[in-house]
């Protein structure tokens, strides 16, 4: 992120946070009964039953009808409906749930094959808090709700999902329920079974790949590939602090070739020195972002403490104060803190827009507050509804269609210092942040599973460079 003020990380409007946090990461549990053996089924009401409302109310149990426990966190649930109008886009909340509002996510999706009353989904998930159910039990209610980001009415009458007389809960088809990928409950539309994973997509998408090998920063190779090592002066990051284009090195490590991006520092801004380097053209949108990221909790020598941002994003340039069309995506690593925060925590964030002077920040996020020092695999995927942040596999954060870009961007990684606070000594030292490689698949919504294979395809083919997504 290019700013050189301390940044608010909440919405300047109400918006529905999705709380993801540390537990997002936690591995699930093998799941040791067979898919015949499991068993769901989905009970249903609605408390706006008017075929106009200001917001649907779905109201679900979901109830493990199967034999062995069953995780949450591995249960999906979607309601289909047609959306009031192309360009509709929609907020979800939870009112209510006994299992927690905390531990619930809503995500919206469009079908791959629209109906006269289905081209739109609503799919309920779970995080890790949520638990799980033991054979016979259910999740007790699940006070749901969603509506126009615009707050206009919705048609609820030509609703696939929507049963206008079940006020009370009973079993309800028209919704469906999976298990790990397994439908177990419930009719899709007709066309739009769903999935889990995605299907693959085409092998022929428009792409960028670069397993950065290159000699130097001087690598004509990477003006040609069309990348540029900042050696421009400004934010964000210490005042006076320059950006260095020699401290961005590469290196072989295990047959792959290692881009490292060093920032260091000896307390003063006429000492600091802070790395990036961006792609040339603002040519990505929408689609998948892929790269793998080495964080470091510590100097590679020196006294550690400064408030250091490690990261992997994408954006573009703000052309007035609060302009919708503004837009980035953040993975963003503090090893010791900073902007408030006492220690380690890395962030996701969505940007709609913002004010630099004064400061109003229109964005969501999601954080986890806990050490990611070493190698991870980040995955970011854009589509027409969705933002999705991803790390070693995981899904991490979730956040609205309100915050989908209109213009494309930049590919980014740098480190920077928010300021000098957090080390006061005058003795110099240096981190690194390391860069395996970065992917964009442009308009394909990729699974992790589905970026590794891709990766794996260019490396055994000994492609270490490739660019074929159009300019505009």
């Amino acid at each position: 992120m290019r700013l050189t003020k301390n940044r608010l990380r909440a919405t300047a409007h109400t918006a529905v946070a999705v709380a993801m946090g540390a537990a997002a990461l936690t591995a699930l549990p093998a799941t040791t009964a067979s898919a015949a053996a499991d068993g769901l089924s989905v009970q249903y009401r609605t408390s706006a039953t008017g075929a106009s409302a200001d917001q649907a109310e779905p109201w679900f149990k979901v109830k493990n009808t199967g034999g062995t426990s069953v995780q949450l966190s591995s249960v999906k649930v979607r309601y289909y409906f047609k959306a009031d109008s192309a360009g509709a886009s929609y907020r979800f909340a939870c009112s209510w749930a006994v299992k927690g509002c905390a531990n619930v996510t809503g995500t919206f999706g469009t079908l791959a094959n629209p109906t006269a009353t289905a081209d739109r989904y609503l799919e309920i998930g779970f995080t890790s808090g949520a638990g799980s159910l033991a054979p016979g039990a259910d999740t007790g209610d699940l006070q749901l709700r969603f509506y126009q980001s615009t707050w206009a009415p919705l048609n609820q009458s030509d609703d696939y999902s929507f049963g206008g007389s079940q006020t009370a809960y009973g079993d309800w088809s028209k919704v469906t329920a999976q298990l790990t990928g397994n439908t177990l409950w419930g009719t899709a539309p007709a066309g739009n079974e769903p999935t889990d994973p995605p299907t693959d997509p085409p092998a022929d998408g428009a792409s960028l790949f670069d397993d950065f090998n290159y000699s130097s920063h001087s690598d004509p190779n990477i003006s040609a590939h069309g990348w540029s090592v900042r050696s421009n002066s400004g934010g964000p990051g210490v005042p006076g602090a320059t950006w260095a284009p020699e401290n961005v090195t590469f290196a072989g490590t295990g047959g792959n070739s290692i881009m490292n991006l060093e920032t260091s520092t000896a307390g003063t801004g006429a000492s600091t020195e802070q790395t990036e380097i961006l792609t040339q053209a603002r040519k990505f949108k929408n689609g998948t972002y892929a790269a793998r990221v080495r964080f470091s909790d510590a100097p590679r020598s020196g006294p550690d403490g400064d408030h250091l941002v490690q990261t992997f994003f994408t954006i573009n340039d703000l052309t007035a104060p609060m302009a919708d069309d503004y837009a980035e995506y953040d993975f963003e690593y503090l090893p010791n803190g900073g902007w408030g925060e006492p220690s380690n925590i890395l962030y996701t964030t969505s940007w709609e827009t913002y004010q630099p002077d004064p400061w109003v920040a229109v964005n969501q996020h999601t954080e986890a507050r806990q050490s990611f020092a070493g190698w991870h695999d980040l995955v970011l995927t854009i589509d027409n509804s969705t933002i999705k942040y991803y790390i070693d596999g995981q899904l991490f954060g979730t956040h609205d269609s309100a915050y989908l870009p209109e213009r494309p961007m930049s590919i980014n990684f740098n480190q920077w210092l928010i300021d000098l606070a957090g080390q006061t000594s005058t003795t110099a030292r240096a981190y690194d942040q390391q860069v395996d490689y970065v992917l964009h698949v442009k308009d394909q919504v990729l699974t992790p599973a589905q970026v590794a294979a891709k990766v794996t395809a260019y490396r055994g083919a000994g492609t270490t460079f490739e660019d074929t997504v159009p300019s505009s």
